[in-house]
């Protein structure tokens, strides 16, 4: 019987290298493909903060290919990343959002640009070293889980596949833990067994977005304001701020201020105390769920609003292009441009970027459907 092809999405790391290694295994014909993404290389960066898919990390793949007998190739996709991952990052600053580029570069570049060249490669799926789970029930509808291991579960900035994307996907590391693709990678000596995990925005090798987005963008500085409206201050640009940030606000003030709410229009940036960042409801205004089907009823979901959050119990209230969130408690910095996930116990329902905080208690009067009616 013929062997199905995958394309295993290798960015030099042991993830990666340790998903072609078991399909390989497995049987699959694996076909290791890099992408480029920057011509930016840095070699006096420390090797865990050095830029996605440097010259580096394409060695590193290609010696792993090697090793198990699979071919490899380089694509150029920076066009592409500047396009969907790098100008998102920047214009969402530029509107006094806060971005997660990681998401972006998913949903544009390893789903959507990545899967129409492996069609074109005739291959059967796609791989990529995310730590999640997929699983297809006996109607053929493709479900997302997270991870066996919740100190790597990825599933967070996946929620934005869809059926026909699932359905392509592959994910060889969902059951395992850390420890054990290490001890996989040395077991089958790859040479990267033990090469660190990337700590930084792949883009930004130094961390510093700030000093990133001062090279693209004419800042847009204002007033500091509190929340009666006063004047206490000033600021060189809403792009350099986020909701929730205490640190280089350069106020003088008795008790801690943390950044409300950034108002793009009027350039304004808002001020006040801790609890004021204690909200319990917000909008989304597109949603992705991943069944393909819209629920008709509110439910009752965990929600993640932040990547290295905890999910929280809350009521969806799905509306016709997109929802409104109800935490059963408050939260603190709920921050538009991020992403809100929505799980059922270890299953992505789907979720989508917080678009706002709302006054209105979409609870009253409402009734919501339990969670084992989610999918009838």
């Amino acid at each position: 019987m013929q062997k199905k092809r995958v394309i295993v999405a290798m960015s030099g790391g042991v993830d990666s290298s340790v998903a072609a290694l078991l399909l390989s295994k497995e049987g699959y014909e694996v076909i290791g493909i890099t992408l480029r993404l920057s011509t930016i290389d840095q070699p006096d960066v420390p090797q865990n903060s050095r830029s996605c898919c440097s010259i580096e990390d394409i060695d590193d793949a290609r010696k792993v290919c090697n090793s198990i007998g699979a071919p490899h190739y380089v694509l150029n996709a920076e066009e592409a990343f500047q396009k969907h991952v790098i100008n998102y990052f920047v214009n969402e600053y530029q509107t006094g959002r806060t971005p997660h580029p990681c998401i972006a570069c998913n949903d544009k570049i390893k789903f959507d640009f990545l899967l129409k060249r492996a069609i074109a490669l005739d291959a059967d799926a796609i791989a990529t070293g995310h730590y999640a789970r997929k699983i297809t029930d006996a109607n053929g509808t493709h479900h997302l889980y997270r991870s066996l291991d919740p100190t790597k579960d990825q599933s967070y900035v996946l929620f934005g596949v869809n059926q026909e994307q699932l359905g392509h996907l592959v994910f060889p590391l969902g059951n395992l833990e850390k420890s054990e693709i290490r001890k996989i990678a040395n077991e089958a000596n790859l040479h990267n067994a033990d090469k660190p995990d990337s700590q930084d925005i792949c883009f930004i090798p130094q961390g510093n977005y700030r000093e990133f987005l001062m090279k693209r963008i004419q800042p847009n500085p204002g007033n500091i304001l509190d929340l009666n409206g006063n004047v206490v201050g000033t600021h060189k640009g809403i792009e350099f701020y986020t909701v929730g940030q205490r640190r280089n606000l350069g106020l003088e003030s008795k008790d801690p201020l943390y950044v409300l709410n950034i108002n793009p229009s009027k350039k304004e940036i808002i001020v006040g105390p801790e609890s004021a960042l204690l909200e319990t409801s917000f909008d989304i205004n597109t949603v992705n769920w991943i069944s393909g089907l819209v629920p008709q009823e509110p439910f009752r979901a965990d929600v993640k609003i932040r990547y290295k959050s905890k999910e929280t119990p809350a009521v969806i209230y799905p509306k016709e292009l997109g929802a409104s969130i109800q935490f059963l408690e408050p939260q603190k910095a709920i921050t538009p441009g991020q992403a809100a996930v929505f799980y059922i116990e270890d299953e992505i329902i789907g979720g989508g970027l917080i678009d706002g905080m709302h006054t209105n208690d979409s609870s009253e009067g409402t009734n919501f459907i339990g969670t084992k009616n989610l999918h009838t």
